[in-house]
């Protein structure tokens, strides 16, 4: 059996247990709501303890689309406090929105847009503020590296942290970051779970069960999460999405000074892969929305596992230490098709212009070992306070990539391509590559309160990265980059009231050439591109706390931006100075007891500052994948009769696909602007199910979704998704 089939077969087998533990699930979850004497949801752990315990969220019982604070260590004041844009997807909005990747959940942050995958890496990738994040996701506080597209059927809630954040995650974060918040065990007995299916073949199943271990351990629980989905997309031909999801978490001393949780992460996947449309020009061939460029039997297999070990101990009300241990593995297997048009002029008729197929493929194994320690001190005198948050973390990361080339490759019609043809190309050995990157890193960040009203945070970080790159086939070649470097973070806190805060910030960051563990002849000898940004904002809580609204003004800087040398191609350079600046504003909470509201909008106007000789024509033009403006908006009412209703849009302005290279014109390659439309309607047929049906894309907006210099992605059509949601 090929490994595309077998790759298939192990999802179809997926989704089989999938749905039979959800079977099970119901008929066992039913009688233990008759005959258990497990506390109702709303019972506490009592502790003398508060202080030092997280935040508990309880699934399904969360009031509002707020959150009081991250849940990151690193930042334990309230959010409304911390001199940051930060933005908090809850679980409560994926669910309303029915959100089945991360993508779709980070539509709802302003300032992020959507870029396409690349021939070296697949998976999700990103633009925040102006600046390339693919690898800036993390998942509870650690990088999460791998080529893969994310589902959130294990997530609590995204945080999208704008602007550098050196001093909390090291390396990247030039625009950035997204950090993935786990479910985690708690103390009550539930089942929750929905099962799906839609337009475009959509079937979708997830499953959440939660059980104290009173019979093992005294403050033990155990949570499983599990999720099966196969989806086509609406309007794209042969473009398929399989997914099969399995996280089991288990906690000790739950409530108690000292706290053990061990998890593990599985995802798998076996996409049919879509890289969308050729450019034409300056634009996106103008093809009917629907065509594929591909091969039917074009695939993204991709499996990642990921176990961590978290302990953490409270000496005192005042003082605790965390240690957070991990170690992730992430294979890759692909063979996917970037279509490229011959045609580079308007000469040619349409309906004799033919596409390029360009394959892209191979096989990859990452791996991260990673250990982070941290502690967390809190002291008082009189009306000033201080917390002190060190912290050593370091590990090994590797990444193991093989890429083929092909040759005689058959091409396809612009405006009716063959994707049944048979695949016909020659495969060799493009590269082989071995590379492994140590790293370490050190920081303090202290927080001091001035009595009520003000507070100055100062933050440190030192990190050193060694990265070793080899590659085995001709031509061979090793190159070794070893740097040094430090982050910082100044800020001050001016808090008027209790409820409201004004804060300026200003932070660096840092970008190695190896950074995604990659190294050429351009890069090796090339020091990293320097971060800066500059936020002045003011964030307020009303309706007694029950609305937050926050507002900010920013300005962020690449100092040096690494670019291909314009003299010479086999060499980078870096080539002048990149900026972002403008204003977000967000309002996310409850106008009313039965209506909430999620919404955001961003202006950001992006600019080659400067630049060398070579680069002098692009200098005052945009920067790659930056809309000038972006906006969301979800609401949800809750209306008598057991209805809940929910609408909402999401607006992203044009984009350029890159600023350094022109069309065959002169001209950039630019995406439209384009709306979308959602709604949702819910029927709360009993305390245990709910019926839920959710439409994406009502006014069938033809619209490009993720942008590449080479390729471009049409969004998808109209489609709609009903559920049965069920909580006992």
């Amino acid at each position: 059996m090929s490994p595309r089939n077998k790759s298939l077969a192990a999802q179809r087998l997926a989704w089989q247990i999938t749905t039979a533990i959800m079977a099970h699930g119901l008929g066992s979850a039913s009688a233990r709501a008759q005959s258990s004497n497990a506390p109702p949801a709303s019972a506490t752990v009592s502790t003398n303890r508060a202080r030092s315990l997280p935040e508990v969220v309880v699934t399904g019982a969360q009031k509002s689309y707020q959150a009081p604070q991250s849940a990151l260590p690193k930042l334990p004041e309230p959010l409304r406090n911390t001199p940051q844009s930060i933005t908090v997807v809850p679980r409560e909005l994926m669910d309303d929105e029915h959100s089945t990747t991360l993508r779709d959940a980070l539509r709802n942050v302003a300032g992020i847009s959507i870029a396409a995958g690349e021939g070296s890496s697949q998976g999700d990738n990103l633009t925040i503020r102006g600046f390339t994040a693919r690898s800036d996701i993390f998942l509870d506080g650690m990088r999460d590296f791998g080529s893969y597209y994310r589902d959130p059927f294990n997530l609590e809630r995204v945080e999208v942290l704008e602007g550098p954040s050196g001093i909390l995650f090291g390396r990247g974060s030039t625009g950035g970051v997204v950090e993935q918040d786990s479910k985690v065990p708690q103390m009550r007995q539930f089942l929750d779970g929905s099962v799906s299916v839609g337009t475009d073949l959509t079937r979708r199943g997830t499953l959440d069960l939660n059980e104290p271990l009173t019979g093992v351990a005294s403050n033990a629980a155990f949570r499983l999460d599990v999720m099966g989905t196969d989806a086509q997309v609406a309007q794209r031909n042969v473009a398929e999405n399989r997914r099969f999801g399995l996280a089991p978490t288990l906690a000790f001393g739950l409530g108690t000074p000292t706290r053990l949780t061990v998890s593990y992460f599985h995802q798998s996947e076996a996409d049919t892969p879509d890289y969308g449309v050729p450019w034409l020009l300056n634009t996106p061939a103008p093809a009917p929305r629907q065509e594929y460029y591909g091969f039917r039997d074009d695939y993204l297999n991709t499996r990642v596992d990921v176990a961590t070990l978290k302990l953490e101990h409270d000496f005192s009300d005042d003082l605790t230490l965390r240690d957070q241990a991990r170690f992730a593995n992430y294979t890759r297997e692909f063979r996917i098709t970037e279509p490229k048009l011959t045609n580079t002029s308007l000469s040619l008729p349409l309906d004799e212009s033919f596409v390029t197929r360009n394959e892209l493929g191979g096989h990859s194994i990452e791996s991260y070992l990673w250990d982070q320690l941290d502690l967390k001190a809190h002291v008082e005198a009189g009306p000033v306070g201080d917390t002190v948050i060190a912290g050593v973390e370091g590990g090994r990361e590797t990444s193991d990539p093989t890429r083929y080339a092909y040759s005689g490759v058959p091409m396809t019609p612009l405006l009716n391509p063959n994707e049944n043809a048979d695949f016909s190309g020659a495969t060799t050995i493009a590269t082989q590559v071995t590379t492994t990157a140590y790293s370490v890193g050190v920081y303090l960040i202290d927080i001091l309160k001035l009595g009520e009203h003000w507070q100055i945070i100062g933050g440190v970080r030192w990190d050193y990265f060694d990265a070793s790159y080899r590659q085995s086939v001709q031509p061979v070649a090793a190159y070794d980059q070893a740097i040094s470097d430090t982050s910082w973070r100044g800020a001050l806190v001016y808090k008027p009231v209790a409820n409201g805060s004004i804060y300026f910030d200003y932070g660096t960051s840092f970008d190695p050439s190896a950074e995604t563990l990659s190294l050429s002849l351009a890069t090796a000898a090339l020091p990293p591109e320097k971060n800066q940004t500059f936020e002045l904002g003011a964030k307020w809580d009303f309706l007694s706390d029950t609305l937050s609204v926050s507002g900010a003004l920013f300005r962020t800087e690449q100092l040096n931006a690494r670019e291909p040398d314009p003299q010479d191609e086999e060499l980078d350079v870096l080539a002048g100075d990149e900026r972002v600046q403008g204003i977000n504003l967000e309002v996310v909470g409850r106008l009313t007891k039965q209506w909430k509201i999620f919404a955001n909008c961003s202006y950001m106007r992006s600019e080659l500052v400067s630049a060398v000789p070579g680069y002098a024509y692009a200098v005052g033009g945009p920067l790659a994948n930056v809309p000038e403006n972006t906006a969301g908006l979800w609401s949800t009412l809750a209306l008598p009769w057991r209805l809940d209703v929910g609408a909402g849009f999401n607006f992203v302005d044009r984009r350029v696909a890159s600023f350094t290279t022109r069309a065959a014109n002169g001209l950039l390659e630019v995406a439209p602007s384009y709306a979308t439309l959602s709604a949702m309607v819910r029927y709360h047929a009993s305390e245990h199910i709910d019926f839920q049906a959710n439409v994406y894309n009502l006014t069938d907006q033809a619209y490009y979704d993720g942008i590449h210099p080479a390729h471009v992605i049409p969004g998808a059509g109209i489609s709609a998704l009903f559920s049965v949601n069920f909580k006992f």
